[in-house]
C-alpha cells in the first residue's frame, strides 16, 4: 500500500515547515512522503534554524532541501500548517491541523531552539498516530 502523503505549510517555507521536514524525514519517512512548501519562497532556507539543526541533530538541511511552492509538490493526505498568524497556505487534503507555533526568525537561539524541540515532538507525535481512515 502506498504511504499517506504529508506537506507541512506555511508561507514562505522558508524555516518552521522546513524544519519540520528534515524531522519527519528522520523520523516517520518509513510512514510518510514527506514534503513542505509555501504560497512565498524565500531564495535559502532561513540560516539561523539550517544552522540550529546542523547543531542539534546533525541534519544538513540545505543538502536536499529547498523552499518551494505548495504547486510544485505532488496532491497529498494530510496538511499540517505551521501557524502562520495570517492566512495559512490552502492546499486540498482529507485531514488538517495547525501547530500554531510562532516564527522564531530574528530571534535568539533560545528561541529558536524551543520551536525546534516543539516541532521535534509533534513529528514524533505524528508517527504514533494512525491515519487508516484515510487510506
Amino acid at each position: 500500500m502506498d504511504k499517506l502523503k504529508i506537506a507541512f505549510v506555511c508561507v514562505h517555507n522558508s524555516c518552521r515547515s522546513q524544519i519540520a521536514e528534515a524531522l519527519a524525514k528522520k523520523y516517520i519517512a518509513n510512514q510518510y512522503d514527506i514534503y513542505s512548501a509555501g504560497t512565498e519562497v524565500k531564495p535559502s532556507i532561513n540560516q539561523d534554524a539550517v544552522r540550529l539543526m546542523k547543531d542539534l541533530y546533525s541534519i544538513d538541511m540545505e543538502k536536499e532541501q529547498y523552499s518551494k511552492l505548495i504547486d510544485e509538490i505532488p496532491p497529498v493526505d494530510i496538511v499540517i500548517t505551521m501557524g502562520c498568524n495570517v492566512n495559512c497556505p490552502y492546499l486540498p487534503c482529507s485531514y488538517r491541523e495547525d501547530w500554531g507555533l510562532d516564527d522564531p526568525t530574528g530571534k535568539d537561539d533560545e528561541e529558536f531552539k524551543r520551536i525546534i524541540l516543539l516541532i521535534d515532538k509533534y513529528v514524533k507525535e505524528l508517527g504514533n498516530r494512525h491515519f487508516e481512515v484515510l487510506k
